[in-house]
């Protein structure tokens, strides 16, 4: 069954998370994504030890982000490597790269460059700090925690008198890859109504700023910058009781609740007579000292029925082991070529006539590069562009690793 985004072609230049999460989604989706990478060692995430460890040579990171890719490895430095790439561009969709401004340009593979060759090409570009402003012009890197450093996230998370907090994953970075997505698929729309390419630009530090959009709203325009909590209500902008809580054997989340109900189950009847933001400190301490009488699952037991929204707190490993014991499509496998059989989380995307699928693994560095160029070049042109010495056919059966 072909996928929503069957036909589509992707030139993809992204490394890390912002652009790769991207245009794996756009991969699960159908698109035929072609992922351009450094000769030999290949993407820098692919070196990314997690926790201090590679799969098989490649970082757990890169192969959560890069199934449903191929892989050509140039170098962007080469013209002839140049003109290839922008022979490529004449046969895609989307150009998607995630450099510092200015890069891309300075390599000829810039929206005008690929806008030349292509009228029609929609131009994607992922950044820090966006393609212009202060921040971009003084050239500072984009990473995920000075963005919520930046952008006040940090500062938001955890108690009052804590150190800012960092969020448990790169969050920014994430969202930022669904952006992404949302302008490119945006773009493909606007191309088949209005027939025109254009160059999409989005940045980890307005997205930062746009996922804050409730809070700033309420600091605005109601005149109040909030505090975070001293006692460690969930967020400086909500009020009691939204938190986690210890119990007899764990944890358990709290969200919005009517204190009258919440006073009635727990047995404390002053609660009902507090206000949820002018004492949410109080019914916090109040309610730290009566939740470690139960275990988490006799309170949600009691919980749950009348109505008080509230969940246990788990590790990944149990939520993960739920989906798998589930059949959950979120938790897929794949056939490596090297590392064997993995595991990865799935598209979050529910399409009930194109669904997404899994069509190749996280590609070896440059394992496609012959199979693509051979697609827009002749064997003179593609000898010049990858010496035979390097290409795939010539390598031993069994070591694909070091094919470029």
């Amino acid at each position: 069954m072909p996928g929503a985004l069957d036909g589509i072609r992707v030139l993809d230049f992204t490394q890390m998370m912002l652009g790769p999460y991207a245009t794996q989604l756009l991969g699960d989706l159908g698109a035929d994504v072609i992922k351009v990478e450094r000769p030999e060692t290949g993407e820098w995430e692919r070196g990314l030890a997690m926790m201090g460890e590679l799969v098989e040579g490649d970082s757990a990171a890169f192969l959560a982000m890069n199934r449903n890719k191929r892989s050509v490895a140039v170098d962007l430095k080469n013209p002839v490597a140049r003109d290839a790439l922008l022979e490529l561009g004449r046969t895609c969709d989307v150009v998607v790269e995630n450099f510092r401004p200015g890069v891309m340009h300075r390599l000829g593979l810039g929206y005008e460059h690929f806008r030349e060759v292509n009228p029609r090409i929609i131009f994607c570009s992922g950044s820090g700090w966006g393609q212009q402003g202060r921040f971009a012009e003084e050239n500072r890197p984009g990473q995920d925690l000075l963005i919520q450093a930046m952008s006040g996230l940090a500062a938001n998370t955890g108690k009052a008198g804590d150190p800012p907090t960092f969020a448990g994953t790169s969050i920014v970075d994430a969202t930022t890859s669904l952006t992404l997505a949302v302008g490119i698929l945006s773009a493909l729309v606007a191309r088949e109504r209005q027939g025109i390419g254009q160059w999409v630009q989005v940045d980890l530090f307005s997205t930062a700023i746009s996922v804050q959009c409730q809070e700033i709203s309420a600091m605005v325009n109601q005149g109040k910058e909030f505090e975070r909590s001293a006692a460690g209500i969930a967020s400086p902008w909500l009020s009691a009781p939204c938190g986690i809580y210890r119990t007899a054997d764990g944890w358990l989340a709290l969200a919005m609740a009517s204190l009258p109900d919440l006073a009635r189950v727990v047995g404390d009847a002053q609660l009902a007579e507090l206000d949820p933001w002018r004492d949410r400190d109080d019914i916090k301490v109040r309610l730290d000292a009566l939740l470690p009488s139960r275990t988490t699952a006799e309170w949600l037991e009691v919980l749950m029925p009348a109505g008080i929204w509230a969940a246990e707190v788990r590790t990944v490993k149990q939520a993960v082991d739920e989906l798998r014991e589930s059949g959950s499509p979120l938790v897929c496998e794949v056939e490596h070529p090297r590392a064997g059989r993995l595991e990865l989380i799935g598209c979050p995307v529910t399409l009930t006539e194109t669904p997404w699928s899994v069509r190749r693994p996280p590609p070896l560095v440059g394992e496609h590069t012959e199979e693509v160029l051979s697609e827009v070049l002749d064997a003179d042109r593609l000898a010049a562009v990858l010496p035979r010495s390097t290409r795939a056919t010539d390598a031993p059966d069994g070591d694909r690793s070091r094919t470029p």
